[in-house]
């Protein structure tokens, strides 16, 4: 079921009379904050996690 754009029109002036728009803006700000930080994280821990073949794990725990 999709929302039609004057359901979400209501919903958003709704949004703005109860929140107000300072509080609006930075709750959107700091969502985009987040979102760019994890993104940005998952691209890093890629780069940075040294991948592990079994071979190499079974192989060091042998000269344990």
């Amino acid at each position: 079921m999709m929302i039609s754009w004057p359901k979400l029109i209501i919903l958003l002036v709704i949004a703005v009379l109860v929140l107000g728009t300072d509080r609006l803006r930075s709750l959107g700000s700091d969502l985009g904050a987040a979102i760019k930080g994890f993104k940005k994280e998952m691209n890093e821990g890629d780069k940075k996690t040294p991948l592990i073949d079994n071979k190499d794990a079974s192989n060091n725990n042998e000269h344990d």
